[in-house]
Parts: structure tokens; C-alpha cells; sequence
């Protein structure tokens, strides 16, 4: 089992940034593939960035394409989202989750385990 426990998120205004964090522990040395999603009221979960060890590949949705960042610190088994140019869209609960495929994926039914969920909340 993986386990993954995520922070930083919280009120912003427009134009302004944030840095989510997500720690995770357990078995996770076969995890190849990490995502972050987010889930506005009333809409569905979204892909909003990836990671995939095998390719080493990152994928971004075209919403966020050059204002998030996603990186990680292997020491510390953390991945990061670093959130710039926030816009009031961009407000939703946001999730990490993780898989051990091997390849990318967007849907949020391919990744085995998930974050609790922060909060980010961007004001105009």
C-alpha cells in the first residue's frame, strides 16, 4: 500500500502562486507513474499535471500548460505542484495520486491511490 498526504493548499488572489506538497510512504518503490488532478463543485475530477519514472516524461493540460510546475524531491518521497499566475478557473479541490503503470495516463481511473485532497481557493 501506498500512502500519500498532501498540503499547501489554501486562499490566493488572482495572479498569485501556491506550492502543494505530497508526501507519500509505504510501498512505494514500484510507483512509476504520478499525477495531479483537481475537482471544482459540481464538475468532474480533471487532469491537471503528470510524472512517468519510465519515460521520464511530464504532461501538462493546456489550462495550466506554462503556469504549473511539477516536480519532486526523491529524498524525501515528495512530489510538488508549483502553482504560478493563479486565476479565480483555477479554484477546486486538488488530489495527487499515484500508479504503478508504466505509462502516463490522464484518467483518474488508472491511478490506484490518492491523496486526502487541499483545498485552493483563487480570489479576483
Amino acid at each position: 500500500q501506498v500512502q500519500l498526504v498532501e498540503s499547501g493548499g489554501g486562499l490566493v488572489q488572482a495572479g498569485g502562486s501556491l506550492r502543494l506538497s505530497c508526501a507519500a510512504s509505504g510501498r512505494t518503490f514500484n510507483i512509476y507513474t504520478v499525477g495531479w488532478f483537481r475537482q471544482a463543485p459540481g464538475k468532474e475530477r480533471e487532469f491537471v499535471a503528470g510524472f512517468n519514472w519510465n519515460g521520464g516524461t511530464t504532461t501538462y493540460a493546456d489550462s495550466v500548460k506554462g503556469r504549473f510546475t511539477i516536480s519532486r524531491d526523491n529524498g524525501k518521497n515528495t512530489e510538488y505542484l508549483q502553482m504560478n499566475s493563479l486565476k479565480p478557473e483555477d479554484t477546486a479541490v486538488y488530489y495527487c495520486a499515484m500508479a504503478n503503470r508504466i505509462s502516463s495516463s490522464r484518467f483518474p481511473k488508472d491511478y490506484k491511490y490518492w491523496g486526502q485532497g487541499t483545498q485552493v481557493t483563487v480570489s479576483s
